[in-house]
């Protein structure tokens, strides 16, 4: 078993559907990998949620921690 986890790529919905004959979704990584050799090797995608996100006009606190 790996050490490190695969990188998770974030894909559309629509492309998800047209890749469903060649992937399987994994619970135990809440993201879609390849059918019978996804546990070792190839793509972790996972569906495109991001953008759903609002827009957070505050100022950003994590720029300033670091410049201390």
């Amino acid at each position: 078993m790996r050490t490190v986890e695969r990188p998770r790529h974030y894909v559309s919905p629509p492309v998800l559907a047209v890749m469903r004959p060649l992937m399987r979704y994994s619970d135990s990584r809440q993201a879609y990998v390849l059918r019978f050799v996804g546990n070792r090797v190839g793509p972790v995608l996972r569906r495109n949620r991001r953008r759903r996100q609002r827009v957070f006009n505050g100022p950003d606190l994590r720029r300033s921690a670091t410049q201390r």
